[in-house]
């Protein structure tokens, strides 16, 4: 027997004399708008209102209804209205189009306004797109429980929600192989995108995107870091060996540290099972076997194992390949070009919200050779930020959009659901303002089941959970030096000034 869908009901919707509207209290507000009061003003005179204003009733102690409309949400559109009604242009008594709610909470009128108005306000508005595009050149699933795949009309869905600039490099890019590679391409290309991070060879994937956005050339280069296999990443044509489209990459290393006497039973036991190069060729197959740089590391069976004075896991950034990603960050950079470097990767410290060594020293390398934001991902979680020489590093700000099936219980951790939009502001010389906060949190926590559409889309946070979510990304960022003011639902960074070195 089909299930019937639930009916909605719409808020009614009706004129309201100006003189009857008052801002309320409960407006949360904090992403600055790009056009002035006075600029939508004239916009107003020009075109009209084109959105109505979202009001509630306002009552007396004992809750009758006093014939005043508070604003929890439209607070510019209405102190554009004040200021025609101020130059004598507008009557005081105009009737204004207004959307009158009676259920929940006005903060949350205000709050929801912010979270869809956060991806537009922003001259370059910017996302992980974490997928491959199934398209004209096909492909197929080159991996096993965690394969997906979106069709074009997702990056229609980015593009309606503002945003203009797509990171492509992740574990997720080649999941259709060479095909969707290109496809993925040629759409975001269709639609305009500043995108980077895959390309038809190893030269075009290694390419940082470029497009005017506002009044800056900016420049965006994006990088994953694995661990993956080497057939996902591009590769330029040898005499014997032809072109591959895929993942630009930034080759990195994992290694096991293990006390003296641990690593000494590793290298018996590979006595008593009599491993040779040959079967640890086999078992790496269709890879070739990790290198190993000296006795005192060891490949067991696809691992490297290192002596170490604890147990911990490390990661080795090959110096070669960060050179050249962070020579095309400076080459960026002194064409004047403002510069988003962006890192994936899947080396989780076992705290998933605690960020890895490793990334903190390249990010911070990545902005002394010129990138003027530097954003990563990969653990499906808040982590931290920094603000590090006037430049901010975003080491995980969770997801926006995130889909899964139902059985994978492992995403079920409430951390996985929440998030933050985050909105940089510059002056005029390009010099960091400040940073706005807004927590929001994937559906309903408490009734999440599976992708059903409508369940897994940003919503905004309040009440205890929006302060967990920022005292949480607050706690952590404050290890790296960079405070936040938490006021209500929303954050707010406080940019030290730039450190000068002489």
């Amino acid at each position: 027997m089909a299930a019937i869908a639930k009916k909605i009901t719409l808020s009614s919707s009706r004129d309201i004399p100006f003189n009857k509207l008052v801002l309320s209290q409960a407006n949360v507000r904090r992403v600055k708008a790009g056009v002035s009061v006075e600029e939508l003003a004239e916009d107003v005179a020009r075109r009209g209102l084109l959105q109505g204003l979202s009001v509630r009733p306002v009552r007396d102690e004992a809750g009758v209804e006093t014939g005043m409309f508070e604003i929890p949400a439209g607070g510019r559109r209405y102190r554009a209205l004040d200021l025609l009604v101020r130059q004598k242009r507008l009557s005081k008594t105009a009737p204004v189009p207004c959307i009158v709610r009676e259920d929940g909470i006005a903060e949350e009128d205000s709050l929801a306004e912010n979270v869809q108005r956060a991806p537009r306000q922003g001259d370059v508005v910017f996302t992980n797109f974490e997928s491959t595009i199934l398209g004209k050149h096909g492909g197929w699933p080159t991996k096993g429980r965690y394969f997906g795949y979106s069709r074009a009309e997702v990056l229609d869905a980015l593009q309606d929600i503002g945003f203009n600039a797509l990171a492509l490099a992740n574990n997720h890019a080649f999941d259709l192989g060479a095909g969707g590679v290109l496809s993925t391409l040629e759409e975001v290309q269709r639609r305009g995108f500043l995108h980077a991070g895959i390309g038809v060879d190893e030269t075009d994937a290694r390419k940082p995107g470029r497009r005017r956005l506002g009044a800056r050339d900016v420049a965006l280069l994006a990088i994953d870091a694995g661990p993956g296999p080497s057939s996902m990443y591009a590769e330029n044509h040898t005499a014997f060996r032809p072109a591959r489209p895929g993942v630009n990459r930034l080759m990195t290393v994992r290694k096991i540290g293990v006390p003296d006497g641990h690593f000494r039973r590793l290298a018996r036991l590979g006595g008593h099972l009599q491993s040779s190069p040959f079967e640890l060729t086999n078992y790496a197959q269709p890879e070739d076997p990790p290198e190993v740089a000296s006795d005192r590391e060891l490949n067991f069976y696809g691992t490297v194992f290192t002596q170490a004075a604890n147990f911990g896991r490390m990661v080795e950034v090959d110096q070669a390949s960060a050179s050249s990603h962070l020579s095309a960050i400076g080459q960026a950079a002194a064409r004047g070009d403002f510069v988003i470097a962006y890192l994936h990767h899947h080396h989780w410290e076992p705290g998933w919200q605690d960020v890895p060594r490793w990334v903190q020293t390249f990010a911070r390398t990545c902005i002394d050779a010129g990138a003027g934001l530097f954003v990563s991902h990969g653990a499906p979680v808040l982590q931290a930020m920094e603000v590090y020489n006037g430049s901010p590093i975003f080491y995980g700000l969770g997801n926006f959009l995130f889909h899964v099936h139902p059985d994978e219980g492992e995403w079920d951790p409430p951390e996985v659901w929440q998030s933050i939009v985050s909105a940089c502001r510059y002056d005029a010389s390009g010099t960091l303002e400040g940073i706005d906060l807004l927590p929001v949190v994937i559906g309903d926590l408490n009734d999440r089941t599976g992708s059903e559409t409508g369940k897994l889309v940003p919503v905004p946070a309040t009440g205890h959970v929006a302060r967990d979510v920022l005292e949480g990304f607050a706690s952590r960022s404050r290890a790296f030096g960079t405070g936040i003011e938490i006021s209500e639902y929303s954050g707010r960074i406080v940019v030290p000034p730039a450190r000068k070195f002489g």
